[in-house]
C-alpha cells in the first residue's frame, strides 16, 4: 500500500470536494447553534476532542500494537467526523443540527490539533527509530488548503446561490459516502493478499475503538441529561470519525503505507458498528414512546 497517484493526488483532491459539500450545508447560524446549546456541544466536544484520543491511546498500549500502527490508530482518533456520521445520526433520528454544528466546529479545530497530537504520537511511539517525521507547521497550512478553505467556498456558495447548493451538496454527501468505500475498494483489491495482515494487526483496535467511543459519546451525554436525539448525536460524532482525511494525514502527508492500516480497516468495520448502533438506539427509541 505504497503512496502513488491514489495518496499523492486523488485522495487530497476528494478531500478538498467533500470538504466544500460540507461547506455547502453550513451557515454561519450553524456557529450560532453553538451557543444556544453550549452544554450539548460542549459534552460533544469533550467526547471527540479529549475522550476519543484518549480512548485510542489506551487500546493501543493495552494491544500492545506495532509503533505505526499505534499511530495510524492515533490518527483516526483526531480526525473530525463528517457526511457519515451526519447521515448516520439522520437515519437514527438524531438531533442532526446538533451534529453539523459539531462537524464544523471540530473540522475547524482539528487542522491545527492533528499535526501537534499525530507528531507527538510519532515521538512517543516510534521515537527516534524513523525516517518518518511530521513538520507540524506545514501539515497545519496544507490541511487548511484542503479542508477549511474548501468549507469556507462551500458556505460562501450557499449564502450566494441557496438553490444550486443545496442540489449540488446532496450530489457531494453522496459522493463523500461512496467514494471513501471506492477507495477502501481499490486498497482492498490493490492488497488483496495483504488483508488478511491488515485485519490481523489493526482490526481489533480499530473495532474496539469504533464500538467503545460510540458506546461512551452516547452514555456521556445521557448521564449529562442530554435528550435522546442529542446523545444519539453525540454517539455518531464520537463513534464515526472521517476515514477520508485520516488516510490523506496518513498517506499524503506523512506518507506512510503502514500508518494507513487502521484508516482502512476502521473506514470498513464503521459502517457495521453503525448500523448496529443505529438499531440499537432506535430500539431505545420504540421504548420510550411505548
Amino acid at each position: 500500500m505504497s503512496p502513488d497517484l491514489l495518496t499523492k493526488v486523488i485522495l487530497p483532491a476528494a478531500l478538498f470536494l467533500i470538504m466544500f459539500g460540507m461547506g455547502l450545508s453550513l451557515r454561519l447560524m450553524d456557529f450560532k447553534n453553538v451557543l444556544q446549546s453550549p452544554k450539548a456541544v460542549g459534552i460533544g466536544l469533550i467526547g471527540q476532542m479529549i475522550l476519543l484520543p484518549i480512548a485510542a491511546f489506551i487500546i493501543a498500549i493495552a494491544l500492545n500494537l506495532s509503533p505505526e500502527i499505534a499511530v495510524g490508530l492515533m490518527i483516526i482518533a483526531l480526525a473530525p467526523g463528517g457526511a457519515t456520521s451526519n447521515m448516520f445520526t439522520y437515519l437514527s433520528k438524531g438531533d442532526v443540527s446538533l451534529s453539523i454544528s459539531l462537524t464544523a466546529v471540530v473540522s475547524v479545530v482539528t487542522p491545527f490539533t492533528i499535526p501537534i497530537i499525530a507528531a507527538l504520537s510519532m515521538n512517543y511511539f516510534m521515537g527516534n527509530a524513523t525516517e518518518f517525521n511530521l513538520p507540524v507547521i506545514k501539515t497545519i497550512v496544507q490541511l487548511l488548503v484542503i479542508t477549511i478553505i474548501p468549507v469556507a467556498l462551500g458556505m460562501f456558495v450557499l449564502s450566494r446561490w441557496p438553490n444550486a447548493a443545496a442540489k449540488i451538496e446532496n450530489q457531494l454527501k453522496w459522493f463523500s459516502i461512496l467514494f471513501l468505500l471506492l477507495i477502501i475498494t481499490l486498497i482492498v483489491l490493490k492488497n488483496a493478499d495483504n488483508m488478511a495482515g491488515f485485519f490481523a494487526q489493526a482490526g481489533l483496535a480499530t473495532l474496539l475503538l469504533n464500538a467503545v467511543v460510540l458506546v461512551l459519546g452516547y452514555q456521556m451525554a445521557k448521564l449529562s441529561r442530554l435528550s435522546h436525539s442529542q446523545s444519539v448525536s453525540i454517539g455518531f460524532e464520537v463513534g464515526i470519525q472521517n476515514g477520508t482525511l485520516a488516510l490523506v494525514v496518513a498517506g499524503t502527508l506523512i506518507g506512510n503505507e503502514a500508518m494507513m492500516i487502521p484508516a482502512v480497516t476502521y473506514s470498513l468495520l464503521m459502517f457495521v458498528s453503525g448500523a448496529v448502533f443505529s438499531w440499537f438506539v432506535w430500539q431505545v427509541s420504540k421504548k420510550q414512546a411505548a
